[in-house]
């Protein structure tokens, strides 16, 4: 394929972020995805600028994230960190913004991260004529975060509705697993427009081989057990389900859980839900046995995924799921819920295994099965690392998605 110019826009999620820590509210899956999608598409010989909201005065216009690739600040709002949710208003300016910066130089292709980034991207395509073909990825669906969350869930209520008008208005849309396609299709996305293509993983930096992290060890309740350490890597939000790991510690003795994520380590104190989860620990007689690391640079997280024994991650919901994969790259297997993008990266009973969300009773069963039976869970780590390197590097998640921009490409030139 001929060198292409390639826009990604990712309001909210800068993929700068992997140089600084992920771990906050709004920082995580998405930042990385779009990190190391761009950086892929660089490698292999495109031009990628990604256009993400000024948060902080100090930053520069643009900055090269890697060979081929170019972050650019656009400035939308004011220049300081804001909640994603509320970021809606801000949407008219950033596609104008687009709008301007692509009327000198059209990219082959538009790519939007997040729904709030579609409606930026299609207010520019649309105002230059429509010659710039969109493919959305929404990373998360608002329909699915409301059924899970209810009255807790802060979007803005105008998600239900435009989530259904961006995916039937782009040329295409990446589903990040096949559950995702289901979803769609009842928001009235036409199925044909629809291609799953999954994340993928580092894995020169996600690999078994490698240092090993034993930070944030917790002395045990009952000193004479042999020590396994758990692990649970995640943003600090209710729906990521850490307090389901805790209340199931509670029935594997002689464990430890480590949980990194969050805010940085020297805040941990003030932040509300890491409060909620230390009190759930206390509840529950465990309190001696979970530590908290707090926000872990990325450069350490494959060691401190090297430590575990078992790798947990129970959301109750989840659009594709980075942790488990990187958890896999590292040779290391995972008791996950039975979710979303969970569905199809691992293999229940082959490279991990499912369990129902909200049931710690039920997690804590599987957990110590697993860590019972030493042989059968290094032979899930083995073919975990086995299908990380088979499906998920990013050299074929590229090779996909460009895949798919031909496409879109061409159903736009067809409806020109």
């Amino acid at each position: 394929m001929n060198p292409k110019q390639i826009a990604m826009v990712s309001e909210h999620a800068s993929p700068l972020a992997i140089r600084t820590g992920l771990g906050g509210p709004d920082g995580g899956g998405q930042n990385v995805f779009v990190a190391d999608l761009a950086t892929e598409m660089g490698r292999q010989g495109h031009h990628v600028t990604v256009y993400t909201r000024r948060d902080s005065p100090d930053l520069p216009d643009r900055v090269r994230l890697s060979p081929g690739v170019t972050v650019e600040h656009v400035p939308v709002g004011p220049a300081t960190p804001l909640p994603k949710d509320e970021l809606l208003h801000l949407m008219p300016d950033f596609g104008r913004y687009l709008e301007k910066r692509w009327a000198q130089s059209p990219p082959y292709v538009a790519h939007a991260h997040f729904w709030m980034s579609g409606l930026a991207a299609l207010r520019a395509a649309d105002a230059l004529g429509g010659r710039i073909p969109v493919v959305q990825t929404f990373h998360a669906l608002g329909s699915v975060k409301r059924r899970h969350q209810g009255g807790k869930d802060t979007s803005p209520i105008e998600r239900l509705r435009l989530e259904p008008a961006i995916g039937r208005t782009v040329q295409a849309v990446i589903a990040t697993c096949t559950d995702e396609t289901r979803e769609l299709l009842r928001m009235g996305v036409p199925r044909e427009r629809i291609r799953v293509v999954p994340c993928g993983v580092d894995l020169e930096r996600f690999c078994p081989d490698g240092p090993v992290d034993r930070s944030g060890a917790a002395e045990l309740e009952a000193p004479g057990w042999p020590q396994t350490r758990l692990v649970a890597l995640s943003r600090l939000v209710e729906r990521k389900g850490v307090d389901t790991a805790i209340e199931a510690l509670a029935q594997i003795p002689g464990a430890e859980l480590v949980v990194a994520g969050g805010p940085p380590f020297a805040d941990l104190d003030d932040d509300e839900e890491v409060g909620r989860l230390r009190q759930v620990a206390r509840e529950t007689g465990v309190h001696g046995r979970v530590s908290f690391l707090g926000r872990v640079a990325r450069d350490q997280v494959p060691a401190l995924l090297r430590s575990a024994d078992l790798v947990v991650t129970l959301p109750w919901y989840e659009p594709f799921g980075m942790v488990p994969l990187e958890a896999m790259a590292c040779g290391r297997p995972v008791v996950a819920t039975g979710v979303g993008g969970h569905l199809d990266s691992i293999v229940n009973g082959v490279t991990g295994v499912w369990v129902p969300p909200r049931r710690p009773g039920e997690a804590a069963r599987r957990i110590r099965s697993l860590l019972a039976d030493g042989t059968r869970a290094t032979a899930m780590g083995f073919a975990a690392a086995d299908r990380a390197r088979s499906r998920y590097s990013w050299e074929r998640i590229a090779q996909e998605t460009l895949a798919v921009y031909e496409q879109a490409a061409a159903r736009n030139e067809v409806a020109a």
